[in-house]
């Protein structure tokens, strides 16, 4: 059983959804702080790549809110691992409460490690990541590889949580590790002509010009804070962070905002698959 199949039993189970690219959850220690999700595949022939994580959890008497999207490329074995594994990786680094920061990037490391050690079985393809942890409401914990986002509204305004990692913009440390960065008319910049991000989970085959160390940031949650937007790439191609926010600020439900967000990128020929978490704070 795959990582979706797990968490679409576990949602039929606690919330009696049938559907399985849709749902919603709250904080046990505030009842401001919900958190919805969506996702919409793409017009691609390829199965759905996108997966997400959006749960709370009681961790060391710590409230955690994790919240994460993995935009998978050339297969969905590695973003399903990703959904499964990560966050518990991330968990059991000891540092992690004193040192979130060196503890995320070590476990994003070795996470990618393991990934690459495990590519007889889960194959040469890769993911984007980022990821959320909401520290007992009061503490947010940012990270991300690749072009998936995130992105904080404060008093309506759009803060960004995270880097996207493109090749135009890293490719002196791409030609430092052996690679190139093609950049040919009517496409994208590319790493070795092939992966249109600089850093990613797995991609055994370009491993050796990419970085897996992921961009991390924290952010105390104060009484200016809204909601939080995570989305892939199917989102941020055609609506920019401002945008974003300003389409769901006076939606209430996250999962009505978050489902919100992915037909505003339909309307706008948004064609790769879309996944979506907006967690609201307020």
């Amino acid at each position: 059983m795959t990582g979706r199949e797990i968490l679409h039993k576990m949602k039929e189970k606690v919330l009696g959804s049938s559907d399985p690219d849709s749902g919603k959850g709250k904080s046990k220690m505030s009842k401001n702080i919900t958190h919805g999700y969506h996702l919409v595949k793409g017009r691609s022939d390829h199965a759905m790549e996108d997966y997400v994580v959006a749960q709370f959890k009681t961790v060391d008497n710590n409230e955690l809110g994790l919240f994460a999207i993995f935009d998978g490329h050339s297969g969905h074995n590695v973003p399903d691992y990703l959904q499964s594994n990560l966050f518990d990786n991330i968990l059991k680094e000891p540092d992690f409460w004193t040192k979130p920061v060196e503890a995320v990037k070590k476990a994003y490391v070795d996470t990618d490690s393991t990934i690459l050690e495990k590519s007889g079985e889960l194959g040469r393809g890769g993911s984007t990541a980022v990821t959320a942890i909401l520290i007992n409401c009061q503490k947010l914990v940012v990270a991300n590889l690749g072009d998936s986002r995130a992105v904080l509204c404060k008093n309506g305004e759009a803060i960004p949580l995270s880097v996207d990692h493109e090749p135009a913009t890293e490719s002196e440390d791409i030609r430092n590790r052996g690679g190139f960065v093609s950049n040919f008319p009517g496409d994208v910049p590319r790493v070795d002509g092939q992966l249109a991000v600089s850093r990613a989970f797995g991609d055994k085959s370009l491993k050796k010009h990419l970085s897996s160390e992921p961009h991390v940031t924290v952010e105390l949650i104060d009484d200016d804070a809204e909601f939080i937007i995570l989305a892939s790439d199917g989102l941020w191609k055609v609506m920019s962070n401002q945008e974003a926010v300003d389409a769901i600020r006076n939606v209430k439900d996250a999962r009505s905002a978050a489902k919100n967000l992915t037909e505003e990128a339909l309307k706008r020929n948004s064609s790769d698959d879309i996944s979506c978490v907006v967690v609201r704070l307020q």
